[in-house]
């Protein structure tokens, strides 16, 4: 196997010493998070200001998502070519930058195009960070990849919640400027630390990466299945996004504000998830951590979509999102051990197609048969995962 980051000499600091490393890390995943929800919650006057219609909309939009996907493969080998912590700086400086454009376009078609340029800097900065992360935590030995996407999540939250109270007072052009302007300066103060101290591995990797090189294709095999989880776990948080709101109004005969708390639980639920899950994987390890998951997560999504009440759907949501938290994380981190960047890409790629794939898919079976019937299918993929784990037990480890 490629060894990660082979140009640049690897050592392993003292713990205390990779803190700040640790801080970096997490602020990078919180601003990601930050920037992406700023931008979401001005969709609607983006749409306004481009006389789109929804499905010119829904095409632009798609420029983000076909960016990213282009952008993740490529981002796997520039880590390994010149390191993941300046491909990490370089990307975010590239999403931060792309996130003002949006409110300069004044078509569908323009606004796809800059899109692509701002789904290629988020693409890429997810799979350096989460490269960057998984080296950090090989060297740290804790299983701590959660909380940098609780930070994820965190910062998530906070961009929403700051976007909505800008949107009564800002123009989108201002607000996402305003992203771009605290994006550029958490990264000159983040980006500093990840410039100057070289990704930490363990000196007991390198050999075993060596060593595995005529294990290659199994290796390659199971960080695909580790994608798969990714990509299931994606494909429950895109579908609760779009339609978890709307099943809460139009089958449940919810209120606007309590429909829209749907969501607000999902979240808040999958960020307690990922701020505790550094102790669960400590206590139970990647395999029981994704096996039980996945169950509560099929048992979340029953409850939430076949649910005769609003408030029972509201706890099946929350517990769904408990569920799902971890096991992003440990997918991307375990197929990162095995596989370096190349192994991050791949689970990010397969996990970001989970996303695509889910709010289309929900909706033709919506069409087809029912909206909750449809969100059954959150359930079918959680247990998916669940399965998964089981099978690769001794390959997840501890």
């Amino acid at each position: 196997m490629p060894q990660i980051n082979k140009t640049r000499p690897h050592s392993v600091v003292p713990g205390p010493s990779l803190t700040p490393l640790r801080a970096a890390i997490t602020a990078f995943f919180a601003l990601d998070g930050f920037i992406f929800a700023g931008w979401v919650v001005r969709i609607p006057d983006i749409k306004h200001q481009t006389h789109a219609s929804a499905g010119a909309l829904g095409l632009a939009l798609l420029g983000v998502s076909a960016g990213a996907v282009l952008t993740m493969t490529l981002t796997g080998r520039l880590c390994r070519r010149y390191g993941s912590h300046p491909v990490t700086v370089v990307c975010m400086v590239v999403l931060a930058l792309s996130v003002a454009l949006p409110p300069l376009t004044h078509s569908a078609p323009a606004l796809g195009a800059v899109l692509l340029l701002f789904g290629a800097g988020y693409g890429g900065v997810n799979v350096a960070f989460n490269s960057a992360a998984v080296d950090l935590v090989a060297a740290l030995r804790k299983p701590v990849m959660p909380s940098f996407h609780a930070a994820f999540s965190l910062g998530g939250m906070v961009g929403a919640g700051l976007g909505g109270l800008a949107a009564g007072v800002l123009s989108p052009t201002r607000h996402l400027l305003g992203l771009t302007v605290t994006g550029l300066l958490v990264t000159a103060v983040a980006g500093r630390t990840l410039l100057r101290q070289a990704p930490p591995v363990p000196p007991e990797r390198t050999p075993t990466r060596a060593a595995g090189t005529a294990r290659q294709p199994a290796a390659r095999g199971l960080v695909v299945v580790l994608g798969l989880v990714a990509l299931c776990t994606a494909y429950g948080e895109g579908a609760m996004a779009d339609w978890g709101a709307l099943h809460l109004q139009q089958d449940l005969a919810a209120s606007a504000g309590t429909a829209a708390a749907g969501y607000a639980c999902f979240a808040l639920a999958m960020t307690v998830g990922r701020l505790t899950g550094s102790t669960l994987l400590a206590r139970f390890g990647r395999a029981r951590t994704v096996i039980a998951g996945g169950t509560v997560a099929t048992a979340g999504m029953l409850l939430g979509s076949l649910a005769p009440s609003v408030g029972a759907a509201l706890t099946g949501f929350a517990v769904t999102g408990l569920g799902l938290a971890n096991l992003f994380p440990v997918a991307v981190e375990r197929a990162g051990a095995l596989a370096g960047p190349s192994g991050v890409a791949v689970a990010s790629t397969l996990g970001y197609g989970g996303m695509l794939l889910g709010p289309p898919a929900i909706g033709f079976m919506a069409d087809w048969f029912s909206l909750p019937t449809a969100l059954t299918s959150v359930a079918a993929l959680a247990a998916v995962a669940a399965v998964i784990g089981v099978s690769t037990r001794g390959a997840l480890g501890r």
